[in-house]
């Protein structure tokens, strides 16, 4: 082991020696061709990993040596070494002479089948349509599912229980099909556009992270089902000038803030003889949501939310009847977050609750007590108790271990800039106690092992670029570094680029706020330099966090402006329930005074220039910017709007009605905190960027606010990107093009540079 240790050493140092010896003399200015195209200030990543079933191994993809393609490695957890599971060369269709590609895949239970996912198609925003392939580990046989029904129309595909079968989606219905005789049965007839089966429409995909919409029974005799009626949903229709000759319009279903949403519903069907039970859950089917299902034994637990989106039911179905039984309710005075995920960890949102077999609880997340806490909820309707009983907020759940009455948690008592990994008794025994050492302070990541023996640890800091190590748990020892980024920090540090800094702020209100700082490499302390407020304000994401970033930021640091970001009331920040829904019916008011606030605050800093402020962000930052620009016109005199909502009754109804409201009941609110309602105070230069392919946040409301800008006579900057959709990132050349478009923008309009 010391041997092992001392050639690691020697390894690093010799690392560093190269380093110093390649970046001395270098000059060079950090450009955006630099930080984003060079490859130069790439972070090491570790291989991408899955644990093998008895979680002592895992599972990596790598070059082969005997055809092209990657084979499937298997590395032990205890030893490092490594062995070949499957060769590339299994992936090899008969007749052909390349392997498939392999986008994603996943195993049989035994793990002695492969299904994988590839082809792929976008839908919306993640590319959920394809063809998937199946192989036989042992004896090799490798073949395509789906034959007959038109190519990368696949979705979803998942072994039964008993693994004779896959289903899968194609055009809207649902199919199975037998593994050992390829016999295609299809189990939905009615599926099309607009009755949807087995997947989701625009919105639900978007605002509750519903994709994958069918679950097989524990027993594989049946397969329970979503199916969206999007008949009365109207189509908004964005227009492609550029495609052909002659323009043609895109149709999207996308309900618009006030009307109604989809008709949702679920049933479970036969899957032998394809007979649906409708589940026979009390409400409208058309104000009610069904964001979650799940098979609890061989009942249907449904979840249901109200259209105002503040009363959660649980429901236990019984799949032969249909009846439903309510076994747990949540309200709260402004609204429920059914995707209660921390926006900083890689957990998926609409994983199962996990089921306490022996006490016959459900493990979920609910701020009902004020904190976002781990609640045990009795299936049988009879009660809930709370897991973590602490005074602060679970950010995640990584790992609910019911063997060993223990669950891992994400938290960050006191510093809601960065996250710690916990654990907890289930039972509620004992205290949560942290597992992350202290010398990891920042952001931790962790991927638990099945057995919750091992995890795959991922820090990061403002002044410590990403590292990952393979670690034991419950004692976080290391076994093993699989990636450290020191050559990364060292060249950072040698070519003198600052890091960021984190202070902390109180507004004339009383308001605490994080606040991350990155300033220019030549800061001279006794100039005055302009600020770039980079923000976004909203319930979806948070800003100000204490990990490595290098990237934007740095290069507009190199340019002269010192740049600053903070989160505001409203933001999904570990804070309380409070903090995060004071913004109920104030969006665009009170978040934006917290922010303006803020800068207000900073503005006394004795190296910040109040006549140089600026401020960008994109989608809910663009609102915040153009807010900002409009409602505090003498704070900021410059700012850069990317795909902005301009006015919230034009957004969709699931995102824009959770945080304001109805408009048929408030609709002053939505006006209020709508850009377009202070267009005329414009008083700053100002950039509007918007792909006019957006199906999020439509063109249509930039356009809208041209308008009344026009109608002002205010005189402001306008970039289109024709037939961008709401990243501006497809045709060659987009991203550098628009990266560049702003800092031009930026250098004519707010003078970069120390006075």
């Amino acid at each position: 082991m010391k041997i092992k240790n001392s050639l690691s050493l020697c390894l690093s140092l010799f690392v560093i020696l190269l380093v110093t010896t390649s970046f001395a003399q270098d000059s060079e200015p950090l450009t955006l061709e630099r930080v984003f195209y060079s490859g130069e200030f790439r972070a090491q990543s570790a291989p991408s990993s899955t644990w093998y079933k008895d979680s002592e191994y895992l599972v990596t993809r790598e070059k082969s040596a005997t055809a092209a393609g990657r084979d499937f490695m298997l590395t032990s957890v205890k030893s490092d070494k490594k062995s070949v599971w499957i060769k590339a060369e299994n992936f090899i269709p008969a007749g052909q002479t390349d392997p498939i590609g392999i986008e994603d895949y996943s195993l049989s239970k035994d793990w002695s089948k492969m299904l994988i996912f590839t082809d792929s198609k976008r839908v919306w925003r993640s590319n959920t349509k394809g063809n998937y392939w199946i192989l036989d580990i042992k004896s090799g046989e490798l073949r395509q599912l789906g034959k007959g029904l038109p190519e990368s129309s696949l979705m979803f595909a998942k072994f039964s229980p008993d693994e004779q079968w896959v289903a899968y989606v194609s055009d809207f219905n649902l199919f199975k099909e037998n593994l050992s005789t390829g016999k295609i049965s299809q189990l939905t007839e009615d599926g099309n556009i607009d009755i949807i089966n087995g997947t989701f429409d625009w919105v639900y995909e978007e605002e509750f992270s519903c994709r994958d919409g069918f679950r097989w029974s524990p027993d594989g005799k049946s397969i329970a089902f979503w199916q969206v009626d999007a008949t009365n949903i109207r189509d908004f229709y964005m227009i492609n000038n550029t495609d052909s000759l002659y323009p043609f319009v895109v149709p999207v279903q996308y309900p618009k803030v006030g009307e109604d949403p989809s008709r949702v519903r679920v049933a479970v069907v036969n899957a032998s003889n394809g007979h649906r039970t409708w589940m026979d859950i009390p409400g409208d089917q058309i104000q009610n949501y069904i964001p979650r299902m799940q098979w609890v034994g061989d009942k249907l637990l449904v979840q249901q939310l109200n259209r105002h989106q503040n009363n959660l039911k649980f429901w236990s179905c019984d799949v032969a009847t249909g009846k439903a039984r309510l076994v747990h309710e949540e309200t709260d005075a402004a609204y429920i977050e059914v995707m209660n995920n921390d926006f900083s960890t890689t957990r998926g949102a609409t994983d199962d609750l996990e089921l306490l077999v022996k006490s016959k609880e459900l493990v979920h997340l609910s701020e009902k007590d004020g904190w976002k806490h781990l609640h045990a909820i009795k299936v049988d309707g009879s009660g809930s108790r709370c897991i973590t009983n602490v005074e602060y907020d679970v950010a995640s759940v990584y790992s609910v271990m019911v063997d060993k009455d223990l669950t891992y948690f994400s938290a960050s008592p006191g510093n809601a800039t960065q996250r710690y990994l916990y654990s907890s008794s289930l039972s509620g025994k004992g205290k949560a106690q942290r597992l992350t050492p202290k010398e990891f302070s920042g952001v931790n990541h962790y991927s638990i092992s099945p057995n919750g023996k091992y995890a795959i640890h991922s820090h990061s800091s403002m002044t410590a670029p990403r590292s990952v190590r393979l670690i034991s748990l419950p004692s976080h020892k290391v076994i093993r570094v699989l990636a450290n980024n020191e050559a990364l920090k060292f060249k950072v540090d040698s070519l003198g680029y600052r890091l960021p800094e984190m202070i902390k702020i109180t507004t004339e209100d009383g308001i605490d706020l994080d606040v991350r700082i990155l300033k220019p490499a030549n800061f001279d302390p006794a100039k005055k330099y302009p600020v770039i407020f980079y923000v976004y304000g909203e319930p979806w994401g948070q800003t100000c966090t204490d990990g490595w970033s290098f990237g934007y930021d740095n290069v507009l640091a190199e340019m002269g402006y010192v740049v600053m970001t903070m989160d505001n009331r409203g933001t999904p920040c570990p804070r309380g329930r409070e903090w995060r829904k004071s913004c109920y019916r104030q969006l665009g008011r009170i978040n934006i005074r917290d922010q303006a606030m803020g800068a207000k605050e900073l503005l006394k800093l004795p190296y910040v220039d109040a006549e140089r402020i600026g401020v960008w962000g994109w989608s809910g930052g663009g609102s915040s910017t153009l807010n900002l620009m409009f409602q505090y016109p003498d704070i900021y005199s410059c700012g850069i709007a990317v795909a902005p909502v301009a006015n919230q009754l034009y957004y969709d109804n699931i995102y824009q009605e959770r945080y304001m409201g109805l408009p048929q009941e408030n609709e002053e609110d939505f006006l209020a905190g709508s850009p377009v309602s202070y267009a005329q105070n414009l008083e700053g230069d100002l950039l509007v960027i918007h792909g006019t392919g957006d199906d999020n946040v439509h063109y249509q409301g930039t356009e809208l606010l041209i308008n009344e800008l026009i109608k002002h006579n205010k005189i402001f900057y306008m970039m289109a990107y024709p037939n961008r959709s709401h990243g501006i990132y497809e045709g060659e050349g987009t991203t550098k093009h628009l990266y560049n478009t702003m800092m031009t923008f930026l250098q004519d309009h707010l003078e970069p540079g120390g006075k």
